[in-house]
């Protein structure tokens, strides 16, 4: 059985309908890359996945349970992280305290019964600081831990905001365009560390990308989208040879 099974998707705002009867599947362990040019609904995909947005039609099973209709912090409870586009951190925040925060959110902790507590508190809070540094040492973010992460090169905070939806323990991880901004050198680091974090903590990661060559020299499966709808959807030799895409994608 699938991890993620997506059946006929869409969504309509107003007359608009932006996306149309997509489908995936998407195995556990699986890394899988969802691409197309600006517009092409990848990012409300990840919407409609994560509850901000619920689908006018079609449905998204996680592990064979439905997950249409619920919120965005039960479907991230339920095992579904996230990044975005636009780096989304606690700025003024230490390095270490944004992962943290992340952990703190899963667990539904609460600090006033923490206090209330306090040698469970702390010995939480110890907890919490090891699992914090052992995440930020994958990252290569272990000395930077008690800076803002304000301060961090932009790069740093790309793999900063990957590292702290890590902290969610998801079973599916959504990367939305990871490597934006980032120069070439950057970004084959953090393609190499999308790798490490699939093989060492066993998440299923759906990446969302404009660079074709990127997405197909790391991921299993692709599938392309038009115009909110599916154009390819294959391995990444199939994807590479097809008409439809060589000449609406590539064009050639």
């Amino acid at each position: 059985m699938a991890l993620l099974e997506v059946k006929n998707l869409g969504i309509s705002f107003g007359g608009l309908r932006a996306v149309d009867e997509v489908n995936l599947s998407i195995k556990k362990g699986q890394l899988f890359g969802l691409i197309g040019p600006n517009g092409a609904g990848k990012t409300t995909i990840f919407n409609l996945l994560t509850g901000v947005y619920q689908p006018t039609d079609g449905t998204i099973l996680l592990d064979g349970v439905s997950i249409v209709g619920k919120s965005t912090a039960e479907i991230s409870m339920a095992g579904i992280g996230r990044t975005f586009q636009n780096i989304r951190l606690f700025k003024n925040m230490s390095v270490l305290d944004n992962v943290k925060a992340a952990l703190h959110n899963h667990e539904k902790y609460s600090l006033l019964a923490g206090i209330m507590r306090l040698p469970l508190y702390y010995s939480k809070e110890r907890q919490m600081n090891k699992t914090a540094r052992e995440i930020l040492k994958v990252f290569d973010l272990d000395k930077e831990e008690n800076y803002l992460a304000s301060n961090l090169p932009y790069g740093k905070q790309r793999k900063l905001e990957i590292a702290r939806a890590l902290a969610t323990r998801p079973k599916l991880l959504l990367l939305d365009e990871p490597a934006a901004g980032m120069n070439p050198n950057e970004t084959a680091e953090l393609m190499d560390t999308i790798r490490l974090i699939r093989d060492k903590f066993d998440i299923t990661i759906l990446l969302i990308e404009h660079d074709m060559k990127l997405v197909s020299g790391i991921c299993e499966q692709i599938l392309v989208l038009n115009f909110g709808t599916e154009l390819a959807n294959g391995t990444p030799e199939e994807v590479l040879n097809d008409p439809a895409v060589i000449t609406a994608y590539l064009g050639e």
